[in-house]
């Protein structure tokens, strides 16, 4: 999939950049609510409304300077409280990297600490995202350091990754908030399954210790033969429907995720935002063969 999408990009008919942004900017606002904060919102009360919670991801990774991580920083500050001012149910998500984790570890976790107290002043919560194998380590324990402190702040584990048992039972015992997540990023074999029948397999095995833990946790998935599997475990060990969540992304399974927020059961929508979109459509490109068809029928029209 990666290969053909590096083929699209090398087409004649993505010569022309207006027509390559034009293209995949339609495309990427399947997936994100929109290049602003009053989009996201809008898109948060519409989840609402459903009775579906939502985490806003404010888009960008990577930063290179210190300028542009404290300002991804404080513009998550103010995403913080426009939740509060609009009374929407709503989280955040953020990435290390877009609070300068990449070229300064201790910088990126200053950043982190000063979103999270202001989150908990407000009675909020982060999630920290996680990003490719080389940055789950120092991001797994800037989320520990952080938690000791604050107590509000929760990750991801990727399923995919041969290392991801131990870092849930070390989490859990921590009482650290997980959402469990298959993986997006290409990584060696070395420390990722690369069959998703494998993937599959740790996913149903850590979702069961995540449903058995006294933390409140979230399934994120839209393989509805996983939810199934899940809701029958919750089921089966009498867990209630309001001591874990299920999370799925915005613009993928709506009916699915309306479904089960009619039958009770906790749904949160992850909602993208901002300007810098491309890399997280690559991800969502990457997961979808469909969308790639919808690029190809647009690349030959006019």
């Amino acid at each position: 999939m990666r290969a053909f999408l590096l083929f699209l990009s090398r087409h004649e008919g993505f010569k022309n950049f207006a027509l390559n942004f034009r293209i995949f900017r339609k495309t990427a606002l399947r997936f994100i609510a929109g290049e602003t904060l009053d989009d996201a919102i809008r898109v948060v009360r519409e989840m609402n409304r459903g009775k579906i919670s939502g985490t806003l991801d404010l888009l960008g990774e990577e930063t290179q300077s210190r300028e542009d991580a404290l300002s991804a920083s404080r513009e998550v500050i103010e995403v913080l409280d426009r939740i509060e001012l609009e009374r929407v149910d709503c989280n955040v998500s953020v990435k290390l990297t877009q609070l300068g984790l990449a070229s300064d570890k201790e910088f990126g976790g200053q950043n982190l600490l000063r979103i999270a107290s202001h989150a908990r002043e407000r009675g909020n919560f982060v999630r920290v995202d996680m990003e490719d194998s080389r940055y789950t380590q120092t991001t797994l324990e800037t989320v520990i350091r952080v938690h000791e402190q604050l107590n509000n702040v929760g990750t991801v584990i990727q399923a995919y990754l041969h290392r991801s048992e131990q870092d849930v039972a070390e989490l859990l015992k921590k009482g650290i908030r997980i959402r469990l997540v298959k993986g997006a990023y290409l990584e060696p074999k070395e420390v990722a399954f690369r069959r998703k029948h494998d993937t599959n397999a740790n996913f149903l095995k850590l979702m069961k210790m995540l449903l058995e833990s006294k933390t409140y946790n979230a399934i994120a998935t839209h393989d509805e033969k996983i939810i199934t599997a899940a809701i029958r475990f919750a089921g089966s060990r009498k867990i209630p429907k309001d001591r874990f969540e299920f999370q799925m992304l915005y613009g993928i399974r709506r009916d699915l995720q309306y479904r089960l927020a009619r039958d009770n059961y906790r749904v949160r929508v992850y909602i993208p935002y901002g300007r810098k979109w491309y890399p997280y459509l690559m991800r969502r490109l990457a997961e979808r063969p469909a969308n790639v068809a919808f690029i190809v029928r647009n690349m030959f029209k006019g």
